[in-house]
C-alpha cells in the first residue's frame, strides 16, 4: 500500500508540487487551473470528502438582467434593485451561477452552498435605514424561489447542471425567523421576558386572564398549544392588511405561532424568543411549527434532490425542536436515495475555541456545525497576532464534539465570510503590514491550513480572486461582475492588479491556482479528507512551526502537515509514527528520507507549508 501512495505523490507532484508559497499548475478544462483529480462518484462522497463553495447569488454573476427588478415595479424600495448600494440587489441569479460552473469546478470544488434562494420581502427597515433582502434571509415564501434570482425550474436546471458534473448543491435555510411582517401596537421593542410577561396575562401578571388552557411551552403536546390563542401576553402583534396573507405556506401567517416579546439582545433568554433584528420569531417549540418545517424542508429534497442543508442561526432554536427536525430530514433524504445528506448549523462565536458549538451539538444533537472556532484561530495564527501553539491547543478540543474527533472531520471549516468579513481583511489588521508580497504570504498559508487540517473546507466566493473587504456584513459581500459600488470598487485586491470594478473570474490568480492546487492534493488523499489528527509539533512562543499527524486508519494512509507561520525560514526534527519507513512529497518540500525511526528533519521557508506522506509498511 505505501508504494501506492508514494506513485500517487509522484503524480500527482510531477511539475505541478505546491512549494510553501510559490505554485506551478497546468491547464484544464479551465485555463490556468491545476490538473483535475476526479472526486469519488457525487452519491458514494461521504461528507469527508467535500471541498465546498459559499456564494450569495446576487452578488456572482448576472445571467438575465430581466429579472433584476424581480418583476415588481417602482424604485429600489419598492423593488429592491439598486447595483450601486452596497445593501440592494445587484442583478446576480441562478442562470449567472449556472453559467459560470466550469469556473466553480475548475477550483477542485464538489459542493456549492449558496445563500437562500427563497422568496423575500424586497425590501425593509426603518426610514432612512431601508436595505433589500439580496441575501436571502427575509423569507416570506419558502416555496418559490425568489423572482430576482429567477424561478423554481431555473433552480432545478441549476441543481440538475451542478449534479451532472457530480458537484452537490447545499441550500442556506432559515427556521428561526421570518421576514419582519409582525409589529406590535404598542410601537415599543424592547425584550419582554416570560418571567415578566407569562403566558397567562394580557401585559404582565397584574393584567386580564388569557390563555387559560395552555400549560406552558415546555409541554409538546398539540392540545396543550391548542389553549394558546392570544398572542398579546408581552406585545399586541398586528399586520397590515396588505401583508396579512403574504407569508407561504399558510400557516405562516399565524400570528399566535410567533413570540411576539421583542428584539434579542443575544443574552439569555432573549436568544431564544427574541426578534433577530426585529425579524418575526417563530415559536418553534409549537408541534405546529415543527411539522410545517419538516414538511417545508422535506419538499426540497423531494422536488430538487438537494444534498445538504446550511442551517442560519441554528443556536437561537430551542434543542428540542432540532431533536425532531434533524432525523426527519435525514429520513427523507435517504428515501431519496441520498445517502451522505450534510447538515451543519451556524452557532456564531468569535473565540479559537470548540467548546460553544460542542455544546450546542450536544443540547440538540446537531449533527455539525460551521467552524467558527478553526476561522478565528486560523486568523489569529496565519497573521502572526498568535503563535502556532493556539491552532495545536484548538484541534486538540477535537475530543470534546459528540461522537470524538471523527465528528470534527465533517465540521465545514472557513477562514472569513458574509457576516464576519473576509479572511484578507483579517489578515491585513491583524499583522499591522501592509506589505502585499507577505500580505498574499500569509493569506496562502491560511488556506493551506484549511485544506491540509481536519475538517471540510469551504471557500467564501471571492476569496480565490484577492476580495479583501472593508468590513462585515454589506461590506462584505462585494460583486464578482464589475460592480458599481464605489466602497467595494476603492480596494485593490490581493494578488493581482485588479478591482472589483472589472469581471474577476480570472483562473490564473494565484490564490484560485492555490486553491485548485490544494484540492487536487486533498481529493487525492485519503489522510487528509478522512484522517484523525495528532499535534506533532508546535513553536511554543511566538510565531513558528505547527506539525501535524492525520492517520486514516481506513486506507492506512498517514500525512504529515507541515506550516510555518513566521517570516524566517525554520528547520527542525520532530517525531512521526513509529511506522513511518520513508517519506514521499505530496505538497511543497518534504525530507528525502527519515532522520531516524520516529523521527523527521523538516525545513521551511518563510510563511511556508507542505504535506508529506509517510511511508508505512501497512
Amino acid at each position: 500500500m505505501t508504494r501506492i501512495f508514494a506513485g500517487l505523490a509522484a503524480v500527482l507532484c510531477a511539475g505541478t508540487c505546491i512549494s510553501g508559497t510559490a505554485i506551478a499548475g497546468g491547464p484544464v478544462a479551465v485555463e490556468g487551473a491545476a490538473p483535475h483529480v476526479a472526486a469519488p462518484p457525487l452519491a458514494e462522497r461521504q461528507l469527508e470528502d467535500e471541498i465546498i463553495y459559499f456564494v450569495l447569488p446576487d452578488r456572482f454573476e448576472n445571467g438575465d438582467p430581466a429579472n433584476d427588478k424581480g418583476g415588481l415595479k417602482g424604485g429600489p424600495f419598492q423593488h429592491g434593485f439598486d447595483p450601486a448600494a452596497k445593501g440592494f440587489y445587484h442583478g446576480g441569479d441562478l442562470k449567472g451561477l449556472t453559467s459560470r460552473l466550469d469556473y466553480i469546478q475548475g477550483m477542485g470544488v464538489t459542493a456549492i452552498w449558496f445563500a437562500p434562494v427563497f422568496k423575500n420581502k424586497p425590501v425593509q427597515g426603518m426610514p432612512g435605514q431601508e436595505s433589500a433582502g439580496y441575501h436571502g434571509y427575509w423569507v416570506t415564501d419558502f416555496t418559490q424561489v425568489d423572482p430576482h434570482f429567477g424561478t423554481n425550474a431555473e433552480f432545478k436546471a441549476f441543481v440538475d447542471a451542478a449534479h451532472a458534473r457530480g458537484l452537490k448543491v447545499y441550500m442556506d435555510i432559515i427556521i428561526n425567523h421570518t421576514a419582519d411582517v409582525i409589529d406590535y401596537a404598542e410601537g415599543k421593542y424592547d425584550y419582554r421576558s416570560k418571567g415578566e410577561y407569562p403566558f397567562s396575562r394580557r401585559g404582565g401578571p397584574g393584567g386580564k386572564a388569557i390563555n387559560e388552557g395552555f400549560a406552558g411551552d415546555d409541554n409538546p403536546d398539540p392540545a396543550n398549544w391548542a389553549g394558546l390563542t392570544d398572542p398579546s401576553f408581552a406585545y399586541t402583534p398586528v399586520v397590515t392588511p396588505a401583508e396579512k396573507n403574504v407569508k407561504v405556506p399558510a400557516w405562516l401567517n399565524d400570528v399566535t405561532l410567533y413570540h411576539n416579546r421583542g428584539n434579542s439582545h443575544w443574552v439569555g433568554e432573549s436568544s431564544l424568543y427574541g426578534d433577530f433584528s426585529g425579524l418575526d420569531d417563530l415559536a418553534t417549540e409549537n408541534p405546529r411549527v415543527v411539522s410545517g418545517m419538516i414538511d417545508i424542508f422535506s419538499q426540497w429534497i423531494d422536488d430538487y434532490g438537494i444534498d445538504g442543508y446550511r442551517i442560519d442561526t441554528a443556536k437561537h432554536v430551542n434543542p428540542e425542536f432540532w431533536r425532531a427536525f434533524v432525523p426527519a430530514i435525514l429520513k427523507r433524504a435517504e428515501a431519496k436515495g441520498i445517502k451522505h445528506f450534510h447538515i451543519f448549523g451556524e452557532i456564531a462565536y468569535e473565540e479559537p475555541s470548540a467548546t460553544i458549538a460542542a455544546q450546542v451539538m450536544a443540547e440538540s444533537d446537531l449533527p455539525y456545525a460551521l467552524d467558527m472556532g478553526f476561522a478565528k484561530a486560523a486568523q489569529l495564527v496565519a497573521s502572526g497576532k498568535a503563535g502556532p501553539r493556539l491552532m495545536a491547543e484548538f484541534l486538540q478540543q477535537d475530543a470534546i464534539y459528540p461522537g470524538g474527533a471523527k465528528t470534527a472531520l465533517g465540521l465545514p471549516t472557513f477562514l472569513g465570510n458574509h457576516d464576519f468579513g473576509r479572511f484578507s481583511m483579517f489578515v491585513r489588521d491583524m499583522s499591522g503590514n501592509a506589505d502585499e508580497a507577505k500580505l498574499l504570504a500569509r493569506v496562502k498559508l491560511g488556506h493551506a491550513m484549511m485544506f491540509l487540517l481536519r475538517g471540510v473546507p469551504t471557500v467564501y466566493y471571492g476569496d480565490e480572486q484577492g476580495f479583501i473587504s472593508d468590513g462585515n456584513d454589506q461590506l462584505a459581500r462585494e460583486d464578482m461582475f464589475p460592480s458599481r459600488v464605489a466602497l467595494y470598487n476603492d480596494n485593490n485586491l490581493v494578488g493581482s492588479d485588479a478591482t472589483t470594478a472589472q469581471s474577476n473570474f480570472d483562473p490564473a490568480h494565484p490564490l484560485y491556482r492555490l486553491i485548485a492546487d490544494l484540492a487536487k492534493a486533498r481529493t487525492a488523499s485519503p489522510a487528509l479528507r478522512r484522517g484523525l489528527t495528532t499535534v506533532r509539533a508546535f513553536t511554543e512562543l511566538g510565531p513558528g512551526l505547527l506539525a501535524v499527524e492525520r492517520h486514516d486508519p481506513a486506507s492506512g494512509q498517514r500525512v504529515l502537515a507541515l506550516f510555518n507561520t513566521g517570516d524566517k525560514p525554520l528547520s527542525q526534527n520532530i517525531e512521526v509514527s513509529y511506522a513511518a519507513r520513508g517519506v514521499a512529497p505530496l505538497v511543497g518540500t518534504c525530507p528525502s528520507a527519515l532522520a531516524a525511526p520516529g523521527s523527521v528533519k523538516v525545513s521551511l521557508p518563510a510563511f511556508g507549508y507542505a504535506a508529506c506522506i509517510l511511508e508505512t509498511d501497512d
